[in-house]
């Protein structure tokens, strides 16, 4: 594989690897809203407006931060109909074909995600709760998490590609 090819999947692989791995941390933040709601709620019985969607903003933080390194570790859903009997060069192949439609998913989602984040904060779009707190902040790494999951799916194709020819990269 070129150079450049090589450098990419390297430089890809380590970032998205270090976001998956600082994000991976974020599920213990998640799980003190959640118990910090419960105790505020049902213990003190004070409760607090802003816990449930900061915790759900940090799960979705979470998932979509985290899909470059599950695509890295190969952690993803995948269906194993007949995936599983294929050779190790027959599942490059079907990586490859459904890398295809991955990535026209993925850039899809990408520009629809700018459109959506520059309507954001053109609008300084609120939630319609009683704590209303900005959206931009979320779909901002909503989108960071689509570029990341981008890259990495680029990544991941010329991986396969490579293991396809038998070769190293």
């Amino acid at each position: 594989m070129p150079k450049f090819i090589s450098s990419y999947v390297k430089y890809v692989d380590l970032i998205c690897e270090k976001v998956g791995r600082f994000v991976m941390y974020w599920v213990f933040f998640m799980m003190f809203l959640l118990i910090l709601s419960f105790v505020t709620r049902n213990i003190i019985n004070y409760p607090l407006m802003w816990i449930i969607e900061m915790a759900q903003f940090t799960i979705t933080a979470y998932y979509l931060l985290g899909g470059g390194y599950s695509m890295i570790t190969d952690d993803h859903v995948r269906m194993d109909l007949f995936y599983g009997k294929l050779s190790k060069k027959g599942k490059a192949k079907m990586d490859i074909f459904t890398s295809v439609f991955l990535i026209f998913y993925l850039v899809l989602l990408f520009i629809g995600s700018i459109t959506s984040l520059i309507y954001t904060i053109e609008t300084k779009q609120k939630l319609f709760t009683a704590w209303a707190p900005y959206v931009w902040p979320i779909k901002t790494l909503m989108l960071i998490g689509i570029l990341l999951m981008l890259l990495q799916a680029f990544s991941t194709l010329f991986k396969d590609i490579a293991k396809m020819r038998e070769r190293k990269i």
